[in-house]
């Protein structure tokens, strides 16, 4: 298991000859041929589980879960704060929300009036079913409304970890270039929705924005993406659009 974060991912080992058997045999440990064991398999699987009965919560509430992911500094707490703040009074709504070490961010959140649980995961890079479904012990589901899960800043471990959502927030800001959809595919390929953040800031920053519109197509032909700034509230409204088209189509 990665020792490095506790992510579950197997840790980075130096290359080794493999021998019959699946032993590995590193001539400078001196201790012979090893056998080596992948435990990722058994974790994805256990967190698959709690993932499962999160969902069956969600569903028997009509929440729309959704799980908000980017890289640390796109913007994701301003965002869900002018979110929140603009859909408190048309639905039910509530925010866990997901950081290393401090409540800096639910404070944030909490500011608006929405109901907010901190989840602090230490040196983990990312939420797990499990710690989720445990904080909906402590935070009321919004019933018919939505729930935000914001994961923790970080574009690898998130991508195999279901939660149980019904869809998956991608947050990318202008401000940290236009390689990632080719660098982080995989995230960029499971996204339910692009919000392309910072637009406000084009002017100032080395931004390809055609490049980085033709790499996201070339890694998820179909993903909506979203150009807007939670800053200023430059293209907000077609991202409050998308989540009530997404709320009416659950309900239907």
């Amino acid at each position: 298991m990665c020792t490095s974060c506790g992510c579950g991912h197997p840790d980075m080992l130096p290359a080794v000859p493999l021998r019959p058997g699946g032993l590995v045999h590193d001539p400078g440990s001196g201790l012979g041929p090893v056998r080596r064991i992948v435990l990722e398999q058994d974790i994805l699987a256990k967190n698959a589980e709690f993932a499962a009965v999160n969902r069956h919560r969600f569903a028997a509430a009509g929440v729309l879960a959704l799980n908000l992911v980017s890289a640390p500094g796109a913007g994701k707490t301003t965002l869900l704060a002018r979110t929140v703040t603009a859909l408190r009074d048309e639905c039910p709504l509530a925010v866990l929300s997901g950081d290393p070490y401090t409540a800096q961010d639910a404070e944030r959140i909490a500011a608006t009036g929405v109901p907010v649980l901190q989840i602090n995961t230490g040196k983990g890079c990312h939420l797990d079913a499990q710690g989720v479904g445990r904080a909906l012990d402590r935070l009321p589901l919004p019933e018919g409304g939505i729930l935000f899960i914001e994961n923790v800043g970080n574009l690898v471990c998130p991508v195999d970890f279901d939660l149980g959502e019904d869809g998956m927030v991608l947050v990318l800001s202008v401000t940290e270039g236009e390689d990632k959809p080719l660098k982080y595919a995989p995230i960029f390929a499971a996204a339910s929705v692009l919000l392309l953040n910072k637009v406000d800031l084009l002017a100032h920053v080395d931004f390809d924005l055609v490049r980085c519109l033709n790499d996201v197509r070339r890694v998820h032909a179909d993903l909506p993406v979203l150009q807007l700034s939670a800053r200023s509230g430059a293209g907000f409204a077609t991202w409050l659009n998308w989540l009530r088209q997404r709320c009416a189509a659950l309900r239907r």
